[in-house]
């Protein structure tokens, strides 16, 4: 178990972030073990045949035996959504006795792929190597494997972080990790992480907790080692819509009101941010912001803030001409 002791100045600076080299790196378990992820079976299959064989077997050699990942490959973000540029840049600085603490790290029992093997001694040329070597491997695997679905996989990020900023707001600390995920625990000012490599309890003691929803995470995902910065990759909502085609449009309300809005009202059944309609009808969020004026205009949706962002339902009269039931 590790576990994140939190103070008060630690709850009032708990933040989001978004970080696309945290996807990457995370994604690798799914090319390396695919019965973990089932919901990611589609996007494994799309890109399997677009990245390099033989860079994906350097970047695979990372993933440990218990499926951990080296820590220096996933920097804490410095702003909310810094570029993969930016990020790689930074893991490029790691100096060569992080880069083999954390690689050992995750290979506890020994036993190093032959392609790591070299970091063992205490030269620190092979390290820096290996370092530039992984590097370039991950920038052509981003290019290939998550940059052309990047911006939808934002949008399920950011809708996420609106519902968790929801949960803060109406609960509190206890609210808002209390259906993250059945290995989180919150009590008495600790929040407790089940199931992981480590044993450590790690004192925030005024750097914050940093929270990272993650489609590509399984479960809760803490730094492996208790010397990094407070963070937590936690599995984020919707990842299921991610790679589901849009919805038709064969309803009767398309000739009634038109396709788009049609999709609108259909999918409308929950409150639902303007980006993240967007991104399950596969449109901009511009198109989209035309077509809630004017279902919003006739009375057939509803509108409410939340936060930065305003969340869209159906309203009753829009429940009647979607043939569903008035009662909420």
């Amino acid at each position: 178990m590790i576990s994140f002791r939190l103070g008060v100045e630690d709850l009032a600076d708990t933040r989001f972030a978004i970080s696309p080299i945290h996807e990457t790196v995370l994604s690798l378990r799914v090319l390396r073990e695919p019965g973990l992820y089932a919901l990611h079976l589609p996007w494994r299959r799309s890109v399997l045949s677009r990245i390099d064989a033989r860079g994906a077997d350097v970047l695979l050699s990372l993933v440990g035996p218990d499926r951990g990942l080296p820590d220096f490959l996933t920097p804490r973000p410095t702003e909310f959504a810094a570029a993969f540029e930016d990020e790689l840049a930074a893991v490029r600085r790691t100096p060569p006795d992080v880069v083999r603490r954390d690689v050992l790290a995750v290979y506890p029992r020994g036993r190093l792929p032959a392609v790591l093997q070299n970091i063992t001694g205490d030269d620190d040329e092979p390290v820096r190597a290996l370092r530039d070597v992984i590097c370039d491997h991950l920038h052509r695997y981003w290019e290939a494997a998550i940059s052309p679905a990047w911006p939808q996989i934002r949008l399920v990020l950011e809708a996420d972080m609106t519902y968790r900023a929801r949960q803060l707001a109406v609960g509190g600390a206890r609210l808002l990790f209390a259906d993250m995920h059945p290995n989180l625990r919150w009590q008495d000012g600790v929040l407790h992480i089940d199931k992981m490599i480590g044993r450590h309890q790690v004192a925030v003691s005024g750097r914050g907790l940093l929270l990272m929803p993650s489609v590509f995470s399984h479960k809760p995902a803490p730094p492996v080692s208790p010397d990094e910065p407070p963070l937590l990759a936690y599995p984020c909502r919707g990842v299921a819509t991610l790679w589901t085609p849009a919805p038709t449009d064969a309803t009767a309300l398309a000739s009634l009101l038109g396709a788009p809005r049609a999709r609108l009202l259909d999918l409308l059944a929950e409150p639902l941010p303007t980006v993240e309609i967007a991104r399950r009808l596969a449109v901009t969020p511009s198109a989209v912001s035309q077509h809630l004026q004017v279902l919003h205009a006739t009375g057939l949706i509803t509108r409410a803030r939340d936060g930065r962002y305003v969340l869209y339902r159906r309203s009753p009269l829009g429940d009647q001409l979607a043939g569903q039931p008035v009662e909420r």
